[in-house]
């Protein structure tokens, strides 16, 4: 898998991860649930990165920042759930 720069923006009420690789952008957004946990509701990955591991790389740095930060995931996107049932590893993080 490539290595990618991923930027996060964390506004008040929820925010983005943000790859830019390439010209094209892949995000994934969510918001906040509280103090103590955040609610990931979208991965959006153009046709340009697909296949490239984005989608995952913006996962693995979600899981890293909340690991990080003390928080718990709550998993609405489908890209999200399904890869939380490909790594058990992220057991502490994603409800």
């Amino acid at each position: 898998m490539a290595a990618f720069e991923i930027t996060r923006e964390d506004g008040e009420s929820g925010g983005r991860w943000l790859l830019t690789s390439d010209g094209h952008e892949a995000e994934m957004t969510y918001s906040r649930l509280g103090d103590s946990k955040i609610i990931v509701d979208h991965t959006g990955v153009p046709d340009g990165l697909r296949g490239s591991g984005a989608g995952l790389a913006l996962a693995e740095r979600m899981v890293a920042d909340m690991r990080a930060e003390g928080k718990g995931v709550i998993a609405l996107c489908p890209f999200v759930k399904a890869q939380a049932r490909k790594h058990p590893e992220w057991a502490d993080v994603i409800e």
